[in-house]
């Protein structure tokens, strides 16, 4: 069938050679004629292979023929027979049936799977039910630890998360679960009381005899024979331990751990066997009452007599088991601790720092007891927060710092609180006898550090700078640490005069009184004496302390509450003065001698003043009326400088008017002298009124006085 595949090229039946090498060349109708003969020959040659190939291959093309018409009369008959049920299902449906059929089949699959998960439900439920009773019967005939061990397995297997909410009802479980939960929560209260009166009847503590017995084989209303080692087991599998010896843990503080601790008892141990069985029957520890109170200076004696203690209920209470001990300890170890700081530690801590030193050994014994409680399991070997006693042994200079603090402060407060305000009548009665010899004969009157200045100051401020000194020679001597807290507590009760004196002499403070000069005097003591602390002190103290002390901050504060204090009096007498001149009316009956003496003494007063200052300035106005009037007269550079200080002509005016006459002082103001000293009318009559009685020749003069104050206009 070559001829079939192959295709045929018409240039190979063409003879011209031009056309073979022309495909677009014209044909000629010779060529033509000859390529048709050709095709036509060439087409009868494939019809004769193609006939020989089919008579060649006769029987396969006619097995395939009957194959093929096989398929089709079988396509036919399947198509009849679909045809057949296409139409029975169109006479007769059973859609709606067969939907019904597969719902039923569903429901009763459904039906069949909550049968067998109601059945596994109450197969569980019978069998948590017959766990229950069964851990009922235990209690009932006293097997507490498989009675613990039945509820603790129930507790797993009914979820309870926590025994005080066994009862609680949860959103949709079965009512069952809730009245199993129930019935498991009456039990556990069962066993739990059981168990509490088994550990009463275990430990008893005679106080009239001062006896704890220990008994190892209890009996419990008609369960006899348990023994101890049963019923702390029982408690430890169902949880409740730390409840169940919480009451014996604290009785055994109470009873026998704080009487040692205080000294005024010391133990005894005796244990009682059975003869027949060998077993051990009772153990007792009396608490015979000590000789003395004293517990000594290191306390070694309390700690042996404590690890003894703590040994006999590892022994006889805990039956050496680990966590059992730890359980108990940590019921009683805070309050144990607390007791040893508060009653044996605080109290050893020395008063003296030269006696930090020998606070060691009791720091050591200290060190060898808590070890021995970790070997007891009293206390955890890896919890830090259980070392309470080494802790604190090991701040002891904190500690001894914080209570010398407190004595200072106390002592400075106490001092100051009971300070007297008051100058002696013999220092009044000097002062006015001898102004310039007093500072040598009272031993309150005391010379300022930067300055010449000698006066009284009070006791309380000479004392409080004593015990700040005494301090700050403590810190040259302490370790850092303990330096640093004396340094405040000497910051601190200089403050303390600051915070208490104004407090306490308030009434004083509101009127012209001797405290306020004292209180005074104390601020400029106080201010040039702390100026003078680190040049006193710093170079001696620890590296630590001099990198912090800083005490002149203090003195501005001082001097500011000295200049306060001053300024305070300054109004008040200002106020006096004005409310006295005010009011007053002249001198009174000075036809009699006291009074006479009394407005003589008055007047001489107010002179001195005035003389007084003139004194100390004499030196300034002497440089200032040679800078101002060089080369001039006297008379001139006095005149100058009046000029220049308008005040001065007024003063020492003032001193000669409280000399002269009513009538002198009248004239004077009608001839103008004293406008030109700068003084006002109502300065003149308020002068007269103050110093003259009234009478009708003051009346004429204040008259004549106000008639001429057309002086008072002309100059202003």
């Amino acid at each position: 069938m070559d001829i079939l595949v192959n295709s045929v090229d018409v240039r190979d039946l063409l003879s011209s050679p031009d056309l073979l090498d022309s495909p677009s060349s014209p044909l000629s109708a010779p060529d033509l004629r000859l390529l048709i003969s050709r095709l036509e020959s060439h087409t009868l040659k494939i019809k004769s292979k193609v006939q020989s190939y089919l008579l060649s291959h006769q029987n396969d093309f006619s097995s395939l023929f009957s194959q093929c018409s096989d398929v089709v009369s079988r396509s036919e008959e399947l198509s009849g027979q679909v045809s057949e049920l296409l139409s029975l299902i169109s006479r007769n449906p059973i859609e709606a049936d067969l939907s019904r059929i597969i719902g039923e089949t569903v429901e009763k699959k459904k039906q069949v799977r909550e049968k067998k998960e109601l059945l596994e439900l109450l197969g569980v439920v019978l069998e948590l039910n017959y766990k229950l009773r069964v851990v009922k019967e235990d209690i009932r005939i006293g097997r507490v630890v498989e009675a613990a061990e039945g509820l603790k397995e129930l507790k797993t297997a009914m979820r309870i998360r926590n025994d005080e909410l066994a009862d609680e009802v949860v959103e949709g479980e079965p009512v069952v679960y809730g009245l199993l939960r129930n019935e498991w929560a009456q039990c556990f209260e069962e066993i739990q009381e059981l168990l509490l009166k088994f550990i009463e009847k275990a430990v008893q503590f005679e106080q009239e005899t001062n006896v704890v017995r220990m008994k190892y084989q209890l009996t419990v209303n008609d369960i006899k024979g348990v023994e101890l080692y049963t019923v702390l087991q029982a408690m430890d599998v169902v949880g409740i331990l730390d409840y169940g010896l919480a009451k014996v843990a604290d009785l055994f503080t109470k009873y026998v751990t704080t009487p040692v601790i205080k000294c005024r008892s010391t133990p005894a141990f005796m244990e009682k066997i059975d003869q027949e069985s060998g077993h051990l029957l009772e153990a007792v520890l009396e608490m015979i009452p000590a000789d003395t109170e004293s517990n000594g200076t290191d306390g070694e004696t309390m700690y042996a007599t404590i690890v003894q203690i703590v040994k006999f209920i590892y022994d006889s209470l805990c039956f050496k088991n680990g966590p059992w001990m730890r359980c108990f300890g940590r019921l009683t170890w805070p309050r144990m601790s607390e007791l040893i700081i508060s009653e044996f530690l605080s109290k050893v801590i020395p008063d003296d720092a030269s006696k930090l030193a020998e606070f060691q050994k009791i720091r050591k014994v200290t060190s060898e007891f808590e070890t021995n409680l970790k070997e007891l399991m009293l206390i955890a070997s890896s919890d830090i927060k259980d070392e309470r006693l080494s802790k604190f042994a090991d701040n002891v200079e904190v500690h001894f710092a914080s209570r010398k603090k407190v004595e200072i402060l106390a002592k400075a407060r106490n001092l100051l609180l009971q300070s007297n305000f008051i100058l002696s009548q013999e220092y009044l009665r000097t002062m006015r006898l001898n102004k310039e010899g007093i500072a040598e004969d009272f031993p309150n009157c005391i010379d300022l550090l930067f300055s010449s200045e000698k006066f009284m100051v009070s006791e309380a401020a000479i004392k409080l700078m004593e015990l700040v000194h005494q301090t700050l020679k403590d810190v040259c001597l302490l370790p850092p640490t303990v330096g640093l807290e004396f340094y405040h507590a000497a910051r601190n009760a200089l403050v303390l005069y600051e915070a208490v004196i104004p407090v306490k002499l308030e009434r004083q403070l509101d009127s012209i009184n001797q405290a306020a000069v004292l209180i005074h005097n104390d601020c400029l003591y106080l201010s040039e004496e702390i100026l003078g602390l680190a040049f006193e002190f710093r170079q001696y103290f620890p590296s630590f302390v001099k990198e912090l002390a800083v005490f002149i901050d203090l003195a501005p504060r001082f001097q500011l509450m000295a200049e306060e204090v001053l300024q305070r009096q300054i109004q008040l007498v200002i106020y006096n003065l004005k409310e006295a001149i005010d009011g007053a009316d002249g001198f009174q009956n000075t036809h009699q001698m006291k009074q006479f003496e009394s407005a003589k003494f008055s007047i001489e007063q107010l002179q001195t003043l005035i003389h007084l200052l003139f004194e100390h300035l004499s030196s300034l106005l002497e440089s200032l009326s040679t800078v101002g009037g060089r080369g001039k007269p006297q008379e001139v550079q006095r005149e100058t400088l009046a000029n220049f200080i308008p005040s001065l002509r007024k003063l020492r005016k003032l001193a000669e008017l409280l000399d002269m006459p009513l009538k002198s002082i009248t004239t004077a103001w009608e001839s103008g002298e004293l406008v030109e000293c700068n003084f006002t009318l109502s300065e003149v009559e308020d002068f007269i009124r103050a110093i003259f009685t009234d009478s009708p020749l003051r009346k004429e003069c204040l008259q004549r006085i106000n008639n001429s104050n057309y002086w008072e206009t002309s100059w202003t």
